[in-house]
């Protein structure tokens, strides 16, 4: 008798992880059609090739503060590799200590976005790379300034010949965002989720698996799906219910801004949720500190769900699946300052 039930009870384990495994097989052929594992190497970037060379002086760009006219202020400022690829801040902190309108997104895996900013101003990360340089509250440089100052550095000409060898005279601000993009598509963070799109039924767990049911079930990877859940498309904040002026304030309009057509007021490009649960606050205005909150806002304003605790909780752990592992990051060292590098300027205060 013993011996039946032993052979009865292995029996039903057997079906039980067969029908599990039946399940996840065909969860993951779902999440394919949905979502796609980051790649194993550096991907293509358009009219841009990328090479060790222009990787490297991309890198020294991106440390360097003195591409701001303060000599306060680098790309890593705001889109700090220590913390995520953003500022942990509401809104960043800019020239002369002044604040800027929107929270600073996440530089990791940005290569992949469509487009740039939460309005989608920048087709890609070499025209993104253009602009909080100039901004007035963010590096408050110019163009002529930073070529000035590259041309200044015999190393940083250098570095430049070797990256664009085929250019007569390679130091330029279009280069100089090129070589920053190159550098940028390097920032991939391969995820436990990735592992488990690729094969790998042990990288997430029981929890992790039903908020990824959840996720896809509740509507949420219609506007946060592709190889960054997210990045891809626009929409309203407030889709069935607009947040109140506290999460999404009444000034700022989003992509209306970028457009001018009515339809786009209070539009925003949706937010690519790689490596989201170390990247808060959230949302364009940053006003929220927690994940679990920011998902039943999203989900009661986008989707007119009251989703449960147990709901949210689950969802919040496949979030946390897409956390991914860092590229190792050292930090560069720049070429020397000459009598010919322009000082700071600007009122720093």
């Amino acid at each position: 008798m013993p011996k039946f039930n032993q052979t009865a009870a292995l029996a039903v384990s057997l079906v039980a992880m067969a029908s599990g495994a039946s399940a996840s097989a065909e969860l993951r052929e779902l999440a394919l059609d949905i979502f796609s594992p980051l790649p194993s190497t550096i991907p293509a970037v358009k009219d841009n090739p990328i090479t060790p060379e222009k990787i490297d002086l991309g890198k020294a760009l991106f440390f360097d503060p003195r591409m701001s006219a303060s000599g306060v202020f680098s790309c890593n400022s705001c889109h700090n590799l220590a913390t995520g690829g953003d500022d942990n801040m509401p809104v960043s902190i800019g020239h002369g200590w002044q604040k800027g309108p929107r929270n600073s997104p996440t530089v990791l895996n940005s290569v992949f976005n469509d487009a740039q900013f939460w309005d989608g101003r920048a087709a890609d990360l070499a025209e993104q790379a253009k602009g909080p340089v100039q901004a007035g509250v963010e590096m408050a440089n110019t163009p002529e300034n930073v070529i000035a100052t590259l041309n200044s550095m015999p190393q940083y000409v250098d570095w430049f010949r070797a990256s664009f060898p085929d250019e007569e005279d390679p130091v330029t601000f279009d280069n100089f965002a090129k070589a920053i993009e190159a550098y940028e598509a390097t920032l991939i963070t391969p995820s436990p989720f990735d592992a488990w799109l690729n094969g790998d039924d042990a990288a997430l767990s029981d929890i992790e698996l039903a908020g990824l049911e959840l996720f896809v079930d509740s509507g949420c990877a219609s506007c946060h799906g592709g190889i960054n859940l997210g990045g891809e498309g626009y929409y309203p904040f407030g889709l069935v219910e607009r947040p109140g002026a506290d999460i999404l304030p009444e000034g700022d309009k989003g992509r209306f801004t970028v457009t001018e057509t009515v339809d786009d007021e209070y539009v925003f490009r949706a937010s690519p949720l790689r490596n989201i649960a170390v990247t808060a606050p959230y949302f364009h205005s940053g006003v929220v500190w927690d994940l679990e909150t920011a998902v039943a806002v999203m989900a009661e304003s986008q989707l007119g769900a009251d989703l449960d605790d147990e709901d949210i909780t689950a969802i919040t752990a496949f979030l946390g699946s897409l956390t991914g592992e860092m590229p190792d990051v050292t930090y560069p060292v720049l070429p020397a300052e000459t009598a010919e590098t322009p000082r700071p300027t600007g009122e720093v205060k």
